[in-house]
């Protein structure tokens, strides 16, 4: 969900946009598909992260790391180009899923989709819209800030022993499980493995 303060700034940035970068005289209908291209945009950067790929090993060693099984259920929370979601399905057969909220990135990963054939899903969207009571796995590169934002809902929605895997970041004051040292020779940086049940450890 939006704040009001977000939707403010987002609004007032669209509209700086619009009037530095477009004709003199626009039409409506260019102004419309601008807006609904740029608006997402913004709320991804805001909300949750900057497009910035996970480095292909970096990716394969989460999946591995992770211990993701055949038919587990794994949900990207930002999926970007969707490689993490492709290599859960294709490598290990799970039933994956990626959410995306930028319009643009939404149909590079769709690309990506037809160009490794894979089965995942990717949709557009908040994952927080979505009910994560069936999750096995969350897989993320969020921001710690993000992370932190969405602490409420992964302990209300996901059943005990379901595990988030962040590349990166570690989520605020919860205890890992399980972390995976950064290797710069691979140009990996650590891996952060959270179970629900364990994430406050006494």
């Amino acid at each position: 969900m939006i704040d009001l303060l977000s939707f403010s700034v987002i609004s007032a940035l669209t509209i700086l946009v619009i009037m530095f970068t477009m004709p003199k005289t626009p039409d409506l209908f260019m102004i419309i598909i601008f807006s609904l291209i740029l608006i997402p945009t913004l709320i991804a950067l805001i909300q949750g992260a900057p497009f910035v790929p996970t480095p292909m090993k970096a990716a394969k060693k989460m999946i591995n790391v992770a211990g993701i099984k055949k038919d587990d259920k794994v949900v990207d929370i930002g999926c970007g180009d969707g490689r993490l979601v492709y290599l859960a399905a294709k490598e290990q057969g799970a039933k994956a899923v990626g959410f995306e909220l930028s319009p643009l990135v939404y149909l590079f990963a769709k690309i990506r989709q037809l160009l490794w054939r894979s089965k995942a899903k990717i949709r557009f969207g908040d994952f927080r819209m979505f009910d994560l009571s069936k999750t096995d796995y969350i897989v993320c590169y969020m921001l710690p800030e993000s992370l932190k934002k969405f602490i409420p809902k992964f302990e209300k929605e996901l059943k005990k022993g379901a595990k988030i895997v962040s590349y990166a970041f570690s989520i605020a004051d919860w205890e890992p499980v399980f972390i995976e040292p950064s290797n710069p020779i691979d140009n990996v940086a650590k891996i952060w493995v959270y179970e629900i049940g364990k994430q406050y450890k006494k």
